[in-house]
């Protein structure tokens, strides 16, 4: 035993000290009685062949974590409280330095459903193999250690999790289920939970979160909640499980649209503006109203746009023959300043992870985005051009489990990137309702105030998000149209400038390295090449003067959020 003691001190592992239980996470408020009707928050989802229930009590099994940085460390679970005649698939694993807020599915097989297969939908493994342990090989060194086992499914069958225990021995095969092969997709690992080289420096395993493959508004891939693990990079070893599989077209779970409105009446975020925000947000209708102008490619004169969009060329793709400017008479400056009176949110509703869950994204508009200022250092240089363009298309996006009607997760839109972050690392304003802050003059999307680089956080060089509270907001939870619900077929009538899939600003080309070039004038020969490596670096929409495209041409508006 000394043996083990002397193997953790020796590379900053803790032996005695056992890192505390994080807290279970709950949002602030309780989840109100939704409106009854269909599957949505019943508990319960069919998904074919198998019903599932999201467990999120749990029971910790080992932790893992360095003394000199307890950061770096991560937690183990098993599923608590499993309904009887459902199975589960692996264990649940996280950081330590979070608070507990986690899933992982549990199944049994759909008496309902009339399957036209021979074999059964689950299976017992057949064995488990044991991929990684922080046993130091020696027979005397079991106490403190973790062992991960992945399941060995019978012929036809696939395994979705790994199991962990605290001693050598294997786990019970009647613990855990294999699905049969039809009824799984494919996964990929997005986020690492802990890289145990770090830890245990002879015994390579990094640990990661999982997500379907399949995802966005058709993917059919439905997450378990469990996580992968390998030890040697260059390895498959990670595609050894999977995820579910939504075998049930009819989303029985997503909700209606009452279910909607209730939804975003207790959840939908304050969107908090900058203080000192110039370019502040409108409807569309206003932006029409205000003499915003339809240009067609090769015609000087343009035409007004009517409160409703309905005179713009519809449909199509972003061709670049229309455009959409402001109004070139003394309005024009008006018009750049927006009215965050008339401002809303326009709401597309739409399936996440197979219909499990469901995506709210929230849209603002803003007439103009306005200049860049770049930060080096303890020094500012506010930009003339550089950042600028007509028209602002924003988004956040609100992640709802379809089990329980519970927030799981808000999507925070950052110019051409963006970032999840769990409903425990909020911050709530009023209930369980969170708040988005929106940066200056650019409008991207943060989860807390203050000041946000895009470049280089770690040199303090790149373009400042600046971001703060103000008494310019707008509540999302009364000021919103659904503008999108495809789940729903046409109980959801999209109005006409939501079809308009050209550009909502004029493209201006101009020489952007001038106002580069006089800032790195300003700096020491030695600095120079490394913050003009970082300009290099930043997304080139900064660089010259190009309308957005519409919501409904973004990416995100049919796939995933992106991450």
């Amino acid at each position: 035993m000394e043996g083990w003691k002397w193997f953790c001190w020796s590379r900053g592992v803790s032996y005695d000290a056992v890192p505390p239980e994080p807290e279970s996470f709950s949002l602030p408020s309780p989840i109100p009685e939704w409106p009854q009707s269909g599957a949505f928050a019943k508990g319960r989802i069919c998904i074919g062949e198998l019903e599932v229930v999201q467990i999120t009590n749990f029971k910790r099994i080992w932790s893992c974590f360095s003394s000199k940085e307890k950061s770096k460390g991560a937690v183990f679970y098993e599923p608590l409280e499993i309904p009887n005649g459902f199975f589960s698939f692996g264990h649940y694993g996280q950081r330590c330095d979070q608070p507990l807020h986690g899933f992982v599915l549990v199944a049994r097989e759909n008496a309902e459903f009339q399957s036209v297969a021979d074999l059964p939908a689950l299976q017992k493994p057949l064995d488990y193999t044991l991929v990684w342990s922080s046993d130091d090989f020696t027979e005397e060194s079991h106490v403190g250690c973790g062992y991960f086992w992945l399941p060995i499914p019978p012929e036809g069958y696939r395994a979705l999790g790994y199991l962990v225990t605290s001693g050598p021995n294997k786990p019970s095969v009647v613990e855990v289920r294999c699905v049969r092969s039809d009824l799984t997709d494919t996964c990929e690992a997005h986020e690492l939970m802990i890289d145990m080289e770090t830890i245990f420096p002879e015994l390579p395993c990094q640990v990661w979160k999982m997500r379907p493959s399949s995802r966005g508004l058709l993917g059919t891939g439905v997450s378990v909640g469990t996580f992968c693990c390998n030890t040697d990079s260059t390895s498959e070893d990670m595609l050894n499980i999977c995820c579910l599989k939504n075998c049930d077209s009819s989303l029985k779970a997503m909700p209606n649209l009452e279910q909607m409105h209730a939804l975003i009446k207790h959840y939908g975020p304050t969107l908090m503006f900058h203080p000192k925000e110039v370019y502040l947000p409108s409807s569309v209708s206003w932006f029409f109203e205000k003499g915003a102008i339809l240009y067609k490619k090769g015609i000087k004169l343009g035409e007004t746009i009517d409160s409703e969009g309905s005179n713009l060329p519809l449909g199509g793709t972003n061709d670049g023959e229309y455009w959409i400017d402001l109004p070139d008479d003394d309005r024009n400056n008006l018009v750049k300043r927006g009215n965050i009176g008339s401002a809303e949110l326009y709401v597309h509703v739409k399936p996440a992870l197979g219909g499990t869950f469901t995506d709210i994204a929230m849209w603002i508009f803003c007439p103009f985005n306005g200049p860049a200022t770049i930060k080096i250092g303890m020094a500012n240089f506010p930009l003339n051009k550089i950042g600028q363009h007509v028209g602002d298309w924003e988004h956040y996006t609100l992640r709802i489990s379809n089990f329980t009607g519970e927030l799981w997760s808000i999507y925070f839109s950052q110019h051409s990137g963006g970032e999840w972050i769990d409903a425990c690392g909020l911050e709530f304003f009023g209930g369980n309702r969170a708040v988005v802050y929106s940066s200056k003059s650019g409008h991207a999307s943060f989860p807390h105030p203050g000041n946000y680089l895009q470049g280089s956080e770690k040199l303090g060089i790149g373009v400042r998000n600046d971001t703060a509270r103000s008494s310019l907001f707008v509540d999302s939870s009364t000021r919103y149209q659904i503008v999108a619900a495809e789940h729903l077929g046409d109980a959801v009538e999209q109005p006409f400038w939501l079809q308009y899939m050209r550009e909502w600003g004029p493209t201006i080309t101009y020489n952007s390295r001038s106002e580069l070039d006089k800032i790195l004038s300003f700096l020491p020969f030695t600095l120079r090449f490394t913050v003009e490596n970082i300009f290099d670096s930043l997304p080139m929409e900064l660089y010259g003067e190009e309308g957005p495209t519409g919501p409904k041409e973004k990416n995100n508006w049919v796939g995933d959020e992106r991450w």
